[in-house]
């Protein structure tokens, strides 16, 4: 995990220089064209350095080795940044509805050019940090960072659409039209990403993964009797963790068990970070005398 952290956080940190500069330019454009399409834009690109930067220094930061008050590591630091850039892009789309809406009642006027010049040269700046970002590390936060920029690339395409409408046939609803449409596709998006990392930090199964299935391939493995107190939870971007406690007929053989347990969950849910305890069966409990009883339980704890 932590050697495919590195790349992402020197792409995220390049990502940031583009992002960042090109906000600073449409932010100009959109005042001297007027557009609010390019203004909500702008606004999503200022946000998106905002976020891709807290993505930086989250993969940065994950990278930190596992001490004694952390001994997981800080890989979660990744799920958390990307449910705060999640969370600002919801603000940010519900900001655009807000202004879109007022400006169907009062249209403002806009010039096209402008608007079709930046439109398109935010495209282009959209799309070379969104290939960036697609060849780095599929974790949440890297996910997250390139929804940001996803958007801002459909933002552009709003404003360059926008541009030529205006300028060709001078309808000015295209541009709070355009906006709205973009916000919800947005607010949609940020929505799904904001459950998904919600669930990881509550410590939800993953969405992939079905508990009673994997209960089902654990009982098959030979030797095991049955398996409570099974816990499934994601404890960092592409890290799932179990654990549970497994009843077995022999805990003499519990290291084969143990093996072949481990196997069957890597091959069928790639499931790596394992914990289980062995007990003994409670057949091998009802049929055993009292001292015999006693160590088992000694040897179970």
């Amino acid at each position: 995990m932590h050697q495919h952290a590195k790349p992402a956080h020197k792409v995220l940190s390049l990502a940031i220089l583009f992002i960042a500069g090109f906000a600073c330019i449409e932010g100009l454009g959109a005042w001297w064209s007027g557009s609010l399409t390019l203004l909500g834009d702008a606004g999503h690109m200022a946000s998106d350095s905002v976020a891709l930067g807290i993505s930086a220094f989250a993969a940065w930061f994950a990278l930190k080795p596992p001490s004694e008050k952390h001994s997981y590591g800080f890989g979660r630091a990744e799920v958390i940044a990307a449910w705060i850039s999640s969370l600002l892009m919801l603000i940010i789309s519900i900001a655009i509805i807000i202004e879109a809406l007022k400006r169907f009642q009062h249209p403002a006027e806009v010039k096209g050019m402008p608007v079709i010049i930046i439109g398109a040269l935010g495209l282009c700046v959209n799309l070379g940090v969104a290939w960036m970002l697609s060849r780095s590390e599929k974790s949440l936060n890297v996910r997250a960072a390139l929804l940001h920029v996803m958007s801002d690339a459909l933002g552009s395409i709003a404003a360059l659409i926008s541009g030529l409408v205006i300028y060709y046939f001078g309808w000015l609803t295209v541009d709070p039209l355009l906006s709205l449409v973009i916000a919800l596709l947005i607010m949609f998006s940020s929505i799904q990403l904001l459950r998904e990392t919600l669930s990881v930090l509550m410590e939800g199964v993953p969405a992939h993964i079905n508990m009673k299935e994997v209960s089902k391939k654990m009982l098959e493995v030979h030797g095991v009797s049955a398996v409570h107190d099974l816990h499934i939870w994601t404890l960092s971007s592409g890290m799932v963790v179990l654990s549970a406690h497994v009843d077995i007929d022999q805990l003499e053989h519990w290291n084969h068990i143990l093996g072949q347990l481990s196997i069957t969950l890597r091959n069928n849910f790639h499931i790596e970070h394992v914990t289980l305890q062995p007990e003994p069966s409670l057949q091998i409990l009802k049929y055993q005398p009292k001292s015999e009883l006693k160590k088992h339980e000694h040897k179970s704890h």
